[in-house]
């Protein structure tokens, strides 16, 4: 089983348990910088459990990565400037299109798909304990994946070598996941779902959490994903069984419900609408999700797989209140743009093929 990670030079101190992931009775209370006021208290459900019930939102302009020459935190000039741009972006974005403009020149490529009023990207910074955050990633230092071990990189290599034989095009399953409406990314290129749940950068950052005695579930607006959280003792899938978002099992700690995810789809890695990083299949999350207040569940999420990464690594992102309904996101596989895309592709060949001969 995985122990937890610690962190340095950050507000928040966690401290390694050497101890088995279940193990909660013999496992050390991560030390933890204050959350809330010491007189809150986390409402329960009728089984006695911290309630994470309700309608939740991770949109934020942090970034999941940390830009290269930043700190770790803000200063308040710098949040004032992401957070002024970004509300002067959607202000002026979101103005009435002029009804009398000409049409747009010729280029190829059809432009902005959307004006900012279809977007939600969030208006403010990740705030943790106080500190208005430059990445959502904590750990490693630099707030960034670490490198790879050449195992992982070996696997990265023949994975894009494998993909560079055929075109883009050429078939259903070389388009992307959220194209085909499989899983949609977060700013991480991994799955909004997750492990790790990380926000879009366009839209829809929105979940609805339900609980039972046994079960914790989670829907995310944007597709129609299902996460659900079995708690107890784990009874894993066989190695073979690999869903999606893999084979989540968790527990209460305190005001914490502690979920350790195994068996995570193989298609399913990082950066992967631009550099894929491929998991082995030793590739385990724990994640973390606290009731901090009425308003806020603190979600922190690690990634292990050492024969990936020359490092655990793992973040923060709050989730704030969102009262607001989440609607029906109707994306569906094999929708009429898939078969559009690709009918597209075979007209330009047979006109290709036409004129080379």
């Amino acid at each position: 089983m995985i122990a937890r990670a610690s962190k340095s030079g950050l507000a928040l101190c966690l401290a390694l348990s050497s101890t088995g992931f279940f193990s909660s009775a013999e496992a050390q209370t991560p030390e933890r910088a204050q959350r809330s006021d010491p007189d809150w208290q986390a409402p329960r459900t009728e089984w006695g459990h911290p309630d994470l019930q309700g309608n939740w939102s991770n949109a934020t302009l942090t970034p999941f990565e940390r830009g290269r020459g930043l700190g770790p935190v803000y200063t308040q000039t710098q949040v004032e400037e992401l957070e002024g741009r970004a509300q002067s972006t959607v202000q002026t974005g979101s103005d009435a299109s002029d009804p009398e403009r000409g049409p747009p020149p010729v280029t190829g490529s059809i432009g902005r798909s959307y004006n900012q009023i279809y977007y939600d990207r969030g208006d403010r910074v990740a705030w943790v304990d106080g500190e208005p955050r430059t990445s959502l990633i904590t750990f490693p230092s630099n707030g960034r994946i670490p490198e790879l071990t050449p195992e992982g990189a070996r696997r990265k290599r023949e994975y894009h070598e494998v993909r560079s034989r055929f075109g883009e095009f050429d078939h259903p399953e070389l388009r992307p996941l959220a194209e085909r409406c499989i899983v949609f990314y977060g700013s991480s290129s991994a799955s909004v779902m997750g492990p790790p749940m990380t926000p879009t950068r366009g839209y829809n950052n929105n979940f609805t959490i339900v609980q039972d005695a046994d079960h914790v579930l989670i829907m995310s607006e944007m597709i129609h994903d299902v996460r659900i959280i079995r708690l107890g003792e784990p009874n894993r899938l066989p190695p073979s069984v690999r869903p999606w978002f893999g084979d989540s099992w968790g527990y209460w700690e305190g005001n914490t419900l502690v979920v350790e995810t195994t068996n995570i789809h193989p298609s399913h890695g990082m950066r992967e609408q631009t550099d894929k990083i491929v998991h082995s299949e030793d590739l385990t999350a724990i994640e973390r999700f606290t009731r901090a207040e009425d308003d806020t569940i603190l979600y922190e999420f690690e990634i292990h797989d050492p024969r990936t990464y020359t490092q655990v690594w793992g973040g923060e992102v709050p989730w704030r209140k969102y009262d607001q309904q989440i609607f029906e996101y109707a994306c569906h596989e094999g929708n009429y743009a898939l078969a559009n895309v690709l009918s597209g592709a075979r007209y330009e060949e047979r006109m290709e093929a036409q004129r080379s001969r």
